[in-house]
């Protein structure tokens, strides 16, 4: 998956389309990220004890990893992520726009 936790990406595709945002966290078996404040939810919860009130409650669903684009440090636009070994055998990541390494 070429997109990683603190990474910011943009939406391209759904209800919040073109926003940006700060990816939480990364689920790579699921092909899926959750990205801070953005693909808000509303769930109903049940009081369990004194632990945790009832209400709805709005949390960030995860988003196919398709539907966002990484924003590249450098040139500052979504781009499409490649990957090249540096000269000491590092894998690192490519902006395809502006060729410059993004990690």
């Amino acid at each position: 998956m070429k997109i990683r936790k603190d990474d910011t990406v943009v939406i391209i595709a759904g209800k919040d389309r073109g926003k940006k945002g700060k990816v939480r966290r990364a689920l790579p078996n699921e092909d899926r990220v959750i990205v801070e404040g953005l693909n808000m939810i509303k769930r109903h919860s049940r009081a369990r004890r004194a632990t945790r009130q009832a209400g709805i409650i709005e949390l960030e669903a995860p988003i196919r990893v398709s539907d966002v684009m990484l924003i590249c440090n450098k040139c500052g636009k979504p781009a499409r992520v490649n990957f090249r070994f540096l000269d000491d055998g590092k894998k690192v990541r490519i902006c395809n726009s502006c060729r410059e390494v993004i990690d």
